[in-house]
């Protein structure tokens, strides 16, 4: 590490005169270096102007370097910072209770210019990569979360920032347009993804607005989750008014641009909402990893959106979704009794009628067979 790449480095010591010594000595290799002369400066020093490493002296009047080093640990936006503990010889026990507690190193009293530039070096580099990390997943998360839900999310992740499997309770949401294969076989190419991609845009703009997640593109579909990766104790009324917003507002505005710009008089689509239990996590090889769900919830939701085509109705909405509300509206309507593929058991269907289903579309008889 050389100044054609400085970093940030933080000097806390009680010495003036090993502080001055650290200071000159580091900025003589490029980098830009603050001092604090007690545990408590270093503290105000790390909020207003967090730094790239930060040298701590162990032995302080008032605030020590075990207590500054607790605090910093424990500060989620402060926590990733590499720590250097600065001890004399007799101090081991105390370097080594440091290093239990998350620092990355120390540097002996007198200090050698060599090994300091090389701990710091090496301080600055786990940081920069640290950095790094962080801007894959927040590049890779910026494709399916809104911005807002980015940075909570990096908040809460992990600190190696890479976010691993987990097990959800939310609500999946599968969406498919009907006709949408007939309208591609005979428009050009580059108007059928012109469409595609004004749809997907004001359909994510709907999960979005309602903190879901895109999980991914099927084809004309898109498959969300609400309630993952961030937990949301009300996934299920942001699921149902999300694709209340895509049915009521979205799609008629989408169909109007279609009819202004000459190309039919629009399309439908089906929603299927389910949930429960769900596994949750990013999934690939190391050269590519998404995010993904994964379970018989978001099966079940992929079957009910199926089924909107064979019930004629724009949205069904499983019973464990309907349980799941914790404001239910008051125009849900009952369907009936359904057997699912996949499942043995049956299960009790809504819908909501306002959402332009046709009010003579006949009604599927309870227990009617789906294709199990």
């Amino acid at each position: 590490m050389t100044a054609a790449s400085p970093g940030h480095v933080l000097v806390v010591d009680d010495d003036r005169v090993n502080r001055l010594l650290l200071i000159r000595s580091i900025e003589r290799e490029g980098h830009r270096v603050s001092g604090a002369e007690n545990g408590r400066t270093a503290l105000r020093l790390l909020r207003e102007d967090p730094p790239d490493v930060v040298l701590l002296d162990i032995v302080m009047p008032e605030l020590d370097g075990f207590a500054v080093l607790e605090r910093l640990k424990g500060d989620a936006t402060l926590q990733h910072l590499p720590v250097i503990m600065i001890s004399a010889v007799d101090e081991i026990d105390s370097v080594v209770r440091c290093i239990e507690a998350g620092a990355e190193d120390y540097l002996p009293k007198p200090f050698d210019p060599v090994l300091l530039r090389a701990r710091v070096n090496a301080g600055l580099a786990k940081k920069r990569l640290h950095d790094l990390e962080q801007k894959h997943v927040r590049d890779g998360f910026s494709r399916f979360l809104p911005e807002h839900v980015v940075e909570d999310v990096l908040e809460r992740t992990d600190a190696d920032l890479r976010l691993g499997g987990s097990r959800n309770s939310g609500t999946v949401m599968f969406t498919d347009i009907r006709g949408f294969t007939a309208f591609s076989e005979s428009t050009p190419a580059q108007r059928v993804i012109a469409v595609l991609n004004d749809y997907f845009e004001a359909m994510i703009d709907a999960i979005f607005a309602h903190r879901g997640t895109l999980v991914s593109y099927q084809g004309d579909g898109i498959m969300a989750v609400f309630g993952a990766p961030i937990e949301l104790d009300d996934h299920a009324d942001r699921a149902l008014a999300a694709a209340r917003d895509m049915l009521e507002r979205r799609l008629p505005q989408f169909n109007r641009s279609l009819r202004r710009q000459g190309l039919g008089d629009g399309f439908a689509i089906g929603i299927g909402l389910n949930s429960g239990h769900f596994m949750s996590g990013n999934v690939g090889s190391a050269r590519r990893l998404y995010y993904t769900v994964t379970g018989d919830t978001v099966n079940t939701a992929a079957r009910l959106e199926e089924m909107t085509k064979s019930t004629q109705r724009p949205i069904l909405i499983a019973e464990s979704t309907r349980r799941a509300l914790l404001s239910p509206p008051s125009d849900l309507a009952f369907v009936g009794e359904f057997d699912v593929r996949g499942r043995r058991s049956t299960i009790r269907l809504w819908t909501l009628p306002s959402t332009g289903s046709r009010a003579d579309a006949p009604r599927a008889p309870s227990g009617a067979h789906m294709g199990r």
